[in-house]
């Protein structure tokens, strides 16, 4: 368990990315907590003075040319987060909800919200003995921050709603006893704070990050396995051929298929086999795997800007200014995701069809449907059937979420980001694009394992094809396949084939 120290200098989003897997320390840097209690004591100079500042000493939205009396702002406060608890649907994963709480402390640690150090504090206990509000995912629009999902988290600050603590879910109040804290009484703006700000949709970011990433160089291997099992030639994947282009992630994806089929014995078979061009789907891989290279890149520099960012509002300046701007919308999150989205799509896709380049049987060497007696056994034909039908589902679900808006608050709020749907989605299609990952690899490797079991893969592709034994996936006849795709996904998700691969090829 490492610790995140916060301060107000930027972090690389995959410093919080171990936050998915398991709990991690959090501790505020010195300069967090001095820029924390400045901003709290402007703001306290502010009130004693009577200035108006919205959602402070006014009501909220509509609401705002509402006067709120001195006795009534601890009130104000405590009523806006019951009445934005207002969530549906499965909690967020206890990775996404980590992170949001330590985006919430980053952003106040700039010293732009005026809450209170004690506030700030109690969060970082909460993390730091992994007691995490229990978060529905539905109920947020991306806009005037992710109200609904940032209330329930303030619920569990004032003790109140469920927490996930030590393996059990329990109410707010017991975690906290247990674990010798207290609860916070919310003082003026803290809970406006609280439920400002773009967190949850930032957080379902970093988890869809952390996914692709992984999902990216998978794609390169199961491209060249397949490149290798189909008995297409290696030649069109050679580094100068790709220069030609000023594409970097199409450079980088040629020349890890170019690696990884070093030495194959079975692409060496055929080199007089007298076809000119394979498909598409083979032929540019690193076309369509290189500019979704390039897409997540975008993403990633958009997403780490967000986390980086001071998301509140109002912001109270240390020269006594508080200014209302719209930083709680999610409008680059939303916009990032669909991007993500579309280049994850587009790999499932094209991986699909390189499953289904095998379904008709290859020449003489690869019969319909990869069966070992095909009519008799029906081989892998449900298993392109499964990818097409998450590869036609992703279509419909990289409809970019961020194109739509809905007008809230009585249309104050009248424009909106779309931002936790555009995550959530994202999430759903990087799931299925490793099913179809997994499926690809399953068969090509089946492939290599029935009719090219003589021959050696490529250097990059013997810790696959030995990783595919060890876990007893490879077959010379029909089986139920849904285990196997669910152990070969693992291996994707865990990291162990780009591992294995990395050991002998190490790839870009």
């Amino acid at each position: 368990m490492g610790t995140v120290l916060i301060s107000n200098k930027s972090i690389d989003w995959e410093q919080l990315a171990p936050m998915l897997d398991g709990p991690t320390r959090a501790r505020l840097s010195p300069e967090a907590k001095k820029s924390i209690r400045k901003s709290h004591k402007t703001l306290r100079i502010l009130l004693d003075k009577d200035q108006q500042i919205y959602g402070v000493n006014t009501g909220f939205g509509q609401l705002s040319t509402v006067s709120i009396s001195p006795e009534d702002r601890r009130k104000l406060q405590l009523n806006l987060v019951r009445s934005h608890a207002c969530g549906v649907g499965k909690p967020l994963d206890l990775g996404v909800t980590r992170i949001t709480m330590m985006l919430k402390l980053m952003t106040w640690a700039k010293g732009y919200s005026g809450i209170r150090l004690k506030l700030a504090q109690l969060i970082v206990d909460m993390l730091n003995h992994d007691i995490l509000p229990k978060i529905p995912r539905k109920g947020s629009v991306g806009a005037s921050g992710d109200l609904a999902p940032l209330a329930h988290l303030a619920r569990a600050l004032i003790g109140e709603g469920d927490v996930h603590f030590q393996d059990r879910i329990m109410p707010a109040m017991l975690a906290l006893k247990e674990a010798n804290l207290t609860p916070a009484v919310l003082e003026a703006k803290e809970g406006l704070s609280l439920i400002n700000g773009t967190q949850v949709s930032t957080a379902l970011g970093i988890r869809a990050l952390a996914e692709s990433k992984k999902i990216i160089q998978t794609a390169d291997i199961a491209g060249a396995l397949s490149t290798e099992a189909s008995l297409s030639t290696r030649i069109v994947f050679t580094p100068k051929v790709h220069r030609l282009k000023k594409h970097e992630g199409q450079q980088r994806s040629a020349a890890n298929v170019f690696k990884m089929l070093k030495g194959s014995k079975i692409v060496l078979s055929h080199d007089d086999c007298g076809r000119i061009q394979d498909p598409y789907c083979v032929r540019c891989i690193p076309h369509v795997h290189g500019t979704s290279r390039e897409m997540f890149k975008g993403a990633e520099k958009i997403i780490n800007d967000e986390v980086n960012s001071v998301s509140d509002n109002p912001l109270v300046f240390p020269n006594g200014d508080v200014m209302n701007s719209g930083h709680f919308h999610a409008e680059p999150i939303a916009q990032a995701l669909d991007t993500l989205s579309i280049a994850m799509a587009e790999i499932g896709a094209i991986a699909e069809r390189r499953i289904n380049y095998f379904m008709k049987g290859i020449g003489d060497r690869i019969p319909m449907f990869c069966a070992v007696n095909p009519g008799l056994e029906s081989g892998f034909m449900l298993a392109q059937v499964t990818a097409a039908a998450l590869t036609s589902e992703n279509k419909t679900l990289s409809h970019p979420a961020s194109v739509d808006s809905i007008s809230t608050s009585a249309g104050q709020e009248d424009f909106v980001s779309m931002a936790p749907w555009a995550g959530r989605k994202s999430l759903r299609i990087i799931d299925n694009v490793r099913t179809v990952l997994a499926i690809e690899i399953l068969v090509a490797g089946n492939i290599n394992h029935r009719f090219h079991k003589k021959l050696a893969s490529g250097d990059g592709l013997i810790p696959v094809m030995n990783l595919l034994r060890r876990h007893r996936v490879l077959t010379m006849e029909d089986r139920p396949l849904s285990e196997d795709f669910a152990i070969v996904n693992k291996l994707i998700q865990s990291g162990k084939i780009i591992k294995g691969v990395n050991r002998r090829t190490k790839l870009s």
